[in-house]
């Protein structure tokens, strides 16, 4: 699959208009000049330029998390489980997503909210499985969350019959919607062990199945197993990162998770995060010659590429290719075609997670977490954390940066405080243009007597292409719905 087209005739107006939006042009003109090439692959991007305004924006209280009261927040009660031995323990938990309509909407599922989660034993980094927790509608506090245990039985993957999945070592993060039919469908990433003797590389692979619930009781539910458990798509190499590319190049960071289930015009989609490939704007000491993951203007192209060449962080941008992939599905959700990058982050970031795009009042919104630790911006602390957001008229693009820069959510709280929290996802409300923000709250295995828990949700206003956090928004821990 040939990207990057030339295109010929006439292209300097257009060119300044990508630079003008931060070069997330979809103009795709590689000019090779004393000012290096503009090639935008057709893809929009977070750029340098954008990233560059951020810690001045950060600071206005539009933009921040709101802080919490750590006298306040408590344990997910119900996050009970069991370590290795059997023995109950209180369990970390930490990424969240809810059972969703396709419009991204939280479903009612006979009168529940459900929430899938990663959790596991606060002692083992490796313990990382799905639990299923649910609450019935109307409830907000989180005492009233209940657990239904892990989603998949120790050896589901083995009897998938799946090549992929037979080396499956965790599940991590991913989204769940509530079919036509009423049936929840769950997509998750399946991440293999780090075993090179045995050629495992800790590949992570999209993945999905049916989840199949049951109500013994007018209080609980039940999981009652699974179908249908298959893997999906693993990258192509082309447009995305896979990880045999990735594998014995130092350093480099590959993703592939966090799949987001989302439909338009009746057709399946799953966006991702992902690392870019081969023919989408790949990593490597070339991309510095490229204006398109800069933006701005020439004179800031030619300052910021030699700061970036004389930089500490050199070699993490040279391989800092990130980005939210799309793909869609067939209607039995295998895969039925690869497409180009819906954003990338070349010479930024590695890693923008947690992908989240949704459509509300005429405009599709794109969302991603990022953490500043792993970006390559002057200005921009090891302690910061990001949502990121864009905006579109079309699920594919071009995508604009909200508030001009994309910073929608920041937090610089040491790791080490009770009340840090990570993985911001915003929940689309009924009506309104309004969105609830969950995440979960401390690190994991941090303290003896606080776990990872759901973080007290709060609201963010979107209106066209600019955000702001609602004053005195603050709710109940894990609270997904505001007025419903």
């Amino acid at each position: 699959m040939k990207i990057g087209r030339r295109v010929k005739q006439t292209a300097a107006l257009a060119l300044a208009a990508a630079f003008l939006f931060g070069g997330t042009g979809h103009v795709s003109a590689k000019q090779k000049d004393n000012s290096g090439i503009n090639e935008t692959y057709g893809i929009s991007h977070l750029t340098r330029y954008n990233m560059s305004k951020i810690p001045d924006q950060q600071k206005n209280e539009r933009f921040q998390v709101p802080k919490f009261d750590a006298s306040t927040i408590k344990n997910l009660p119900s996050a009970i489980g069991k370590d290795k031995d059997g023995n109950k323990i209180d369990l970390d938990v930490w990424d969240s997503w809810p059972l969703q309509n396709a419009d991204g909407t939280v479903a009612n599922y006979k009168g529940y909210n459900i929430v899938f989660a990663l959790a596991g034993d606060p002692k083992v980094s490796s313990d990382t499985f799905i639990y299923l927790f649910y609450q019935k509608k109307g409830d907000t506090s989180i005492d009233s969350w209940k657990n239904a245990g892990r989603v998949f039985k120790a050896d589901d993957h083995l009897k998938a019959n799946d090549p992929i999945l037979k080396n499956q070592a965790e599940e991590w993060s991913g989204s769940a919607t509530l079919t036509s039919d009423g049936k929840v469908r769950l997509f998750y990433t399946d991440r293999h062990p780090w075993d090179p003797d045995k050629k495992l590389y800790g590949k992570q692979t999209l993945t999905t199945a049916q989840i199949n619930l049951s109500q013994p009781d007018a209080d609980s539910l039940k999981v009652d197993g699974i179908e249908d458990l298959k893997s999906i798509f693993d990258g192509d190499g082309k447009y995305y990162q896979n990880v045999d590319q990735s594998f014995n190049v130092d350093g480099d960071n590959h993703t592939f998770r966090d799949p987001h289930y989302v439909e338009d015009n009746g057709h399946k989609y799953l966006v991702f995060e992902a690392n870019t490939g081969t023919d989408v704007g790949y990593q490597g000491d070339d991309q510095f010659d490229n204006r398109a993951f800069y933006g701005g203007d020439n004179e800031f192209f030619q300052k910021e590429r030699q700061a970036l060449l004389d930089s500490p962080k050199k070699k993490l941008a040279s391989l800092a290719n990130g980005a939210l992939g799309i793909i869609e599905l067939n209607d039995d959700y295998t895969l039925k075609k690869v497409m180009k990058p819906l954003l990338a982050s070349n010479t930024v970031t590695d890693e923008i997670e947690r992908a989240n795009v949704f459509k509300m009042n005429g405009k599709w919104y794109l969302f991603t977490d990022s953490r500043g630790a792993k970006m390559t911006i002057d200005g921009i602390g090891d302690k910061d954390v990001y949502m990121l957001g864009f905006v579109s008229d079309s699920l594919t693009g071009e995508y604009r940066p909200l508030n001009d820069t994309g910073l929608v959510l920041q937090m610089d709280l040491n790791q080490n405080d009770v009340t840090w929290s990570y993985s911001h996802f915003a929940v689309p409300q009924q009506h309104g243009n309004k969105v609830v923000i969950t995440s979960y709250m401390t690190n994991r295995g941090t303290f003896n007597d606080h776990h990872s828990t759901f973080a007290p949700s709060f609201q963010v206003k979107l209106n066209g292409s600019k955000s702001s956090v609602i004053k005195d928004s603050i709710l109940e821990q894990g609270q997904l719905t505001v007025g419903d």
